[in-house]
């Protein structure tokens, strides 16, 4: 065992292992005994060294000097001053150097605290788009609200509420005329109606042929549009037609001259098509031997001193007349609608000189604005309406690019004239004569089309025009022909399948929905041939203009409340009062 003292001059001194002390030994010989001594030899030495320093300053007070002499005090007040300045830049040092320790700290605390800090500005960050968000939505529906309910229009929105309260069950409160009343109903109005409107669609079809075949003789061949044979669609020739005068549908595909041919862009094929545009398509006019994508001279601007080797400037201009020639849109490639209709005007007016001595009667154009309105007046005064319509079809299917669509209503939705309708009415004849096939015998199907028709057109003349069309009206036909069972449409069942038809049409003017049938319907008949491109695209909604239009939407919605309140005293007012055996009898004939 060690053992370690200090001395006074704070050298350290050690010593071995300690050893038991001997007895007798004399204790000046312990090492404790020095500092003692030099203990007591300091002591005498820090009182004189205190001594000395009172002294001094005694002497030196400032008192103990005379008052004359100056030099002292001056000297003085320079030393305090120096002292002071000192002082100051001391504190001032001291400052800095406790900023610069509370920076370092400061420093070390922000680097622990950073990944802290950096998940709870994840946080707020995640709070912050959460309310962003929340207050959008909020804002939104103050928007929508206040577009609703300004300009003093609470009431009538409120209005529009009630009916829509009452929409569902509007056709509960309706009590429909029995099958007896439905049955003389059909016979009296409708049945009687269909030998003459047979007659007067061989008449019209003969004379469209000879017009046409007139046409195809006027038209230079080399450098004008070709039509081939019309085509007739449509109710007249659907056999649901009701509504008078009785007017037949055709249709007449055209093509360009040699070299050109038509190439179609729809809506649902990738092409820079605007969305807003579904069930549009353009048309583009093409050489057929030119490449789809062009020459880059098309697409790129060419320098002062470069031309291309395939068009020269001589060649495009040549182009660029023959295009104005082939009916296109200011100098493009696409077809354009009121070109087309003027060139066919202006045909058919050519085609009718030529042949108008064989007839005993004039034709004369019912409406300037579409293409092949036409009316044939007799000298008895008589007339017949029909329409011929250039179309162009689409690719090799039978969906075709229709000019000019004929619609009626307020849902008029004039388009661009590059920008052609799409019908599908060949195929809507096709799938009814088809089902029309597996059906009962005498099936109810058209009996309930025609008199819901009937009474839409009997409604319409009495509180104004609706947005609810006759193809809207055939359109929930189609759907429920393909959603009930085949057997439901026998013809004892006439009242219930007239039931659906205005449930299905309460329903879609509720949700303001109503798909197109053929447009993105998976479920069409694969016998139909029916194009996949077209089956495959998002549904079509018929009823989009009731969502961006409130004003047409409220009027559709009260002429159909009308009309199921007017249901039976309309179908009472033009039925013939007979007994109801004989009735009975009248509908087994009919139907």
């Amino acid at each position: 065992m060690y053992a370690e003292e200090v001395s006074a001059a704070g050298g350290r001194q050690r010593r071995g292992p300690c050893c038991p002390e001997q007895p007798g030994a004399a204790p000046a010989h312990r090492p404790a005994d020095r500092p003692r001594a030099r203990k007591g030899i300091a002591m005498p030495t820090g009182i004189f060294r205190v001594c000395l320093v009172v002294i001094t300053a005694i002497v030196n007070h400032p008192l103990l000097f005379p008052k004359e002499n100056a030099t002292v005090p001056e000297d003085t007040e320079e030393i305090i001053q120096r002292m002071k300045e000192r002082e100051e830049n001391l504190r001032l040092e001291q400052l800095r150097l406790e900023q610069e320790m509370a920076g370092q700290e400061s420093a070390q605390k922000a680097l622990e605290e950073a990944p802290k800090l950096e998940e709870k500005l994840e946080e707020d960050a995640l709070r912050w788009d959460l309310w962003s968000a929340m207050s959008m939505v909020v804002f939104l529906l103050i928007e929508l609200w206040r577009q609703d309910f300004q300009d003093g229009n609470w009431q009538d929105w409120a209005g529009e509420e009630d009916d829509m309260a009452i929409l569902g069950k509007a056709f509960k409160g309706v009590a429909l005329p029995n099958k007896a009343t439905l049955a003389n109903f059909y016979e009296r109005c409708i049945v009687g109606v269909t030998g003459e409107m047979a007659r007067m669609r061989e008449m019209v079809e003969g004379f469209a042929d000879d017009l046409l075949e007139a046409l195809r003789s006027v038209c230079n061949r080399d450098a004008d549009m070709e039509v081939e044979e019309c085509i007739g669609v449509g109710s007249m020739y659907e056999n649901w037609r009701v509504r008078k005068p009785y007017v037949c549908d055709l249709i007449v595909p055209f093509t360009p001259p040699e070299p050109y041919r038509f190439q179609s862009q729809v809506w649902c094929s990738g092409d820079s098509i605007p969305p807003d545009k579904q069930g549009y398509g353009t048309i583009k006019v093409c050489r057929r031997d030119e490449d789809v994508a062009g020459c880059i001279c098309d697409k790129t601007k060419l320098g002062e001193d470069m031309l291309c080797l395939l068009h020269s400037q001589a060649s495009q201009t040549r182009h660029n007349s023959e295009r104005e020639d082939l009916l296109c849109f200011n100098n493009t490639q696409y077809l354009d609608a009121d070109q087309v209709m003027k060139w066919f005007q202006i045909a058919i007016t050519k085609a009718w000189n030529r042949i108008s001595h064989k007839y005993e009667f004039d034709l004369t154009f019912s409406l300037l604005d579409s293409p092949g309105a036409l009316k044939i007046k007799f000298r008895s005064g008589k007339s017949i309406a029909f329409n011929i319509t250039p179309v162009v079809q689409c690719e090799d299917s039978d969906v075709y690019f229709i000019s000019h669509f004929p619609r009626s209503g307020l849902t008029a939705d004039p388009s661009s004239n590059t920008y052609w309708f799409l019908t599908f009415a060949v195929y809507e004849r096709r799938f009814i004569h088809s089902l029309s096939k597996t059906l009962p015998a005498n099936a109810c199907h058209l009996s309930c089309l025609q008199i819901l028709s009937f009474l839409h057109e009997k409604q319409c003349s009495l509180s104004g025009p609706s947005g609810l069309t006759n193809y809207h009206l055939k359109t929930a036909m189609l759907h429920l022909l393909q959603t009930r069972p085949h057997q439901d449409w026998a013809p004892e069942n006439l009242e219930a399948r007239l039931q659906d038809m205005l449930k299905f049409l309460e329903k879609s003017l509720q949700e303001k929905k109503l798909c197109h049938f053929f447009i993105g319907n998976r479920k069409v008949p694969e016998e139909l041939g029916f194009p996949g491109i077209f089956q495959k695209a998002e549904p079509l909604n018929l009823f989009r203009s009731f969502v961006l239009h409130r004003d047409i939407y409220q009027k559709t919605v009260d002429t159909f409340h009308e009309m199921l309140r007017n249901t039976s005293a309309l179908i009472n007012e033009y039925t013939v009062h007979v007994p109801i055996e004989h009735t009975n009898g009248l509908h087994k004939e009919s139907l």
